[in-house]
């Protein structure tokens, strides 16, 4: 006589503990992201060639006249550290976004033409045509929100499919990247040095000016993504199960493709392309995170501890000075090459 397992089916009260388990588990990866994202910012404010105590560092940033610490916490450190927070989340908040209504984890912005098309209008803007700071940063929005709609407007037949739109993601960025190389080719030495210390992704040299745009297309942008968290996960299912639950899949893709550009486009105009960050926050959220659940915070909280702990790594950890997108690139480009190849072996594609 043959044994056989009885197992019991899953009853409501079953459905509902692990979905309690899910959120809370949640709940604590935002808590413990959004603490680690504290105490780095902390750690940047306090630490570097001089160490200023937690005391000063808060009078500074209630506005008191601390000798020292006002200009270094004030004026060098604090608009550093928060750009890092600002850029880490847009690009962790805008990569996901575009990972999860593509349903593919290579379907980032740095991937995908966006971040080439900002760079190449910034590259075009400092050494052709001799513009200022903030005419770089103008164009490289408009060039990022040009190149997305022109990517989406070649992938659409009846419809967008993931892998038709990176492939010709790709097929784009790398004509920009060609374009980029070319003008840097042509460029006078200072004209070389400033594109190439902005097609870097850096961090240096950051003032106010810089922040509060950044700061601006967060909040006008952030909430616009949150509220579309729900369809996103919809259509992670895929386009015509998203349509039976009732999300209107093309309104909803228009609208999260150009939220998502602009918060690209507004970091990226501010530190330049910081590499791999928009890849990586995503996954690497998924995995600590757990599934189900909107993956959108916990990325863009990634997204600022990468850049934080990266640009503190880059100043200090080293003999020579490193820009940030030096060090998240040195982090990335391994993914992505592990990402490819286990791809490949799995038998599917990009």
């Amino acid at each position: 006589m043959s044994a056989h397992v009885l197992t019991r089916p899953a009853t409501r009260d079953d459905l509902a503990r692990g979905r309690r388990r899910r959120v809370s588990r949640r709940r604590l990866v935002v808590l413990v992201l959004a603490v680690l994202v504290v105490g780095v910012f902390a750690v940047t404010l306090m630490a570097g060639q001089t160490f200023y105590p937690p005391g000063d560092v808060v009078r500074v940033i209630l506005g008191e006249q601390v000798p020292g610490a006002s200009f270094t916490v004030g004026r060098l450190r604090l608009p550093r550290a928060v750009l890092a927070v600002t850029t880490g989340f847009s690009f962790g908040l805008a990569g996901v976004t575009f990972q999860t209504m593509l349903r593919n984890p290579l379907a980032s912005p740095d991937i995908i033409g966006i971040s080439s098309g900002a760079s190449a209008a910034a590259a075009i803007a400092i050494v052709t045509l001799s513009l200022g700071e903030t005419a770089v940063s103008a164009l490289a929005i408009v060039a990022a929100l040009a190149v997305a709609m022109l990517v989406y407007a070649l992938a659409f037949r009846d419809g967008v499919v993931g892998t038709r739109l990176i492939l010709i993601g790709i097929g784009i960025s790398a004509m920009l990247d060609s374009v980029i190389s070319y003008v840097l080719s042509q460029a006078a030495e200072w004209d070389l040095q400033e594109a190439t210390r902005w097609l870097t992704g850096s961090l240096n040299g950051t003032t106010w000016e810089q922040t509060v745009p950044t700061l601006a297309a967060l909040a006008v942008l952030c909430p616009v993504l949150l509220s579309r968290s729900r369809s996103l996960s919809a259509m992670r299912l895929g386009d015509d199960t998203a349509s039976a639950l009732g999300v209107r899949v093309e309104r909803t893709r228009v609208t999260v493709i150009i939220a998502a550009v602009g918060l690209i486009a507004f970091a990226t105009a501010a530190a330049g392309p910081i590499a791999f960050v928009a890849f990586l926050s995503g996954p690497i959220a998924a995995r600590i995170a757990g599934p189900g659940g909107s993956p959108l915070i916990p990325a863009g909280l990634v997204g600022s501890l990468l850049v934080l702990s990266a640009d503190f790594t880059g100043q200090f950890a080293f003999d020579s000075r490193y820009p940030v997108g030096v060090v998240t690139g040195i982090l990335g480009a391994p993914y992505l090459v592990y990402l490819i190849i286990r791809t490949n072996r799995a038998g599917g594609s990009l």
